[in-house]
């Protein structure tokens, strides 16, 4: 992957707001280390130019955020622009490693941030600097996602450890479905310490009971959630990807962190994962004969990452992506037809 222009899209944002319209997203800085990532460099730019429009300037400071003190700023995305000042800092001060490793445990009790995104950013930020590119600027790309996780910090509600006997696929089948599926992700989360069954579904799933089996389990996850979408990503085509995407970052994560924080990063993305699916998937999956039938070339790879970056739409890319990591473990077909599936049901102008 060249380098360069991965550096200088994230310089390009580094200028703006981790968020649009209020309280919206800023995918720009995912979609395009998922567009360099895969072979897609020459359209990294031009992508930008097309996204552009949607962003806003950084936020005006409010006060510097003491690094010592810092507990009463979690979670105020007033403060994102301080925020940012802090990791940017910190990251370059000391190796991105030690910063990660000493706010990651900080920030995963709150990983419902953004919408997840606070941590699906690291995660592409991380497979970045682990692939090889430690330029200042995906340095500071790390801080900046960081950043955004604390200014949006948010917990789960209704959440205990893992400590059943189920797999993540069966798991993720029995998390039951909020009845009241109206408003944005902060209002539905919140009615999930009222939901009957919420407590008792996150419980029973299976947890790894040692760090080495953390990334296979976390793999399963994503796995699970990306085969998943294919039969329930109508409900809700671009809130359902997180389910995926979320636990995913966490995976691309763990490799750079201290043994000691696997076996709480699976808690912390498996309860994501959940959580997602039960306030936006149907209560019903897609009728067999109306499921999608995948790519039918000779390269189904490269044809479905071809339609997601023709496409644009940022969802679409970063779930391709993510299906892409569950395929190259699998080989399964039905990760490549749910691949397709998200192309088909997010319209180009979402």
């Amino acid at each position: 992957m060249p380098d360069g222009v991965l550096d200088e899209a994230y310089e390009r944002l580094h200028r703006t707001g981790p968020e649009r319209q209020g309280w919206l997203t800023n995918h720009a800085p995912m979609a395009v280390e998922v567009l360099a990532r895969h072979g897609h460099e020459g359209d990294v730019h031009g992508w930008l130019d097309w996204y552009r429009p949607k962003l806003t300037d950084m936020p005006a400071r409010s006060e510097p955020i003491d690094a010592a003190r810092w507990q009463p700023a979690l979670g105020d995305p007033r403060r994102i622009a301080d925020w940012v000042d802090l990791l940017v800092s910190q990251v370059s001060e000391r190796p991105w490693s030690d910063v990660l490793a000493e706010w990651w445990p900080r920030l995963l009790p709150g990983i419902a941030a953004g919408a997840t995104h606070g941590v699906i950013r690291v995660g592409h930020a991380v497979r970045t600097l682990r692939g090889g590119d430690e330029s200042p600027a995906a340095v500071a790309e790390l801080a900046h996602a960081l950043a955004y996780w604390a200014a949006r910090w948010q917990t789960v509600g209704g959440v205990s450890a893992p400590r059943g006997g189920l797999t993540p696929a069966a798991a993720l089948d029995q998390v039951p479905t909020l009845p009241d599926q109206t408003g944005g992700i902060r209002d539905r989360l919140a009615r999930l310490d009222t939901l009957a069954g919420w407590p008792e579904s996150v419980a029973a799933a299976g947890p790894p009971d040692e760090p080495d089996a953390a990334r296979d389990w976390l793999a399963g996850l994503v796995d699970a959630a990306v085969r998943r979408y294919g039969r329930y990503g109508y409900g809700s085509p671009v809130m359902l990807v997180h389910s995926a995407t979320a636990p995913n970052a966490v995976l691309r994560t763990l490799p750079a962190l201290p043994r000691s924080q696997w076996l709480p990063s699976v808690g912390a993305a498996w309860a994501a994962s959940a959580a997602v699916t039960s306030v936006y998937a149907p209560a019903e999956p897609m009728p067999a004969d109306q499921l999608g039938s995948g790519p039918s070339g000779t390269d189904p790879r490269t044809e479905v990452l071809d339609r997601a970056a023709a496409h644009r739409d940022e969802h679409v890319l970063k779930f391709v992506d993510t299906a892409l990591d569950a395929h190259a473990r699998t080989g399964d077909p039905a990760v490549l037809v749910a691949a397709s599936d998200v192309i088909t049901l997010i319209d180009r102008d979402t």
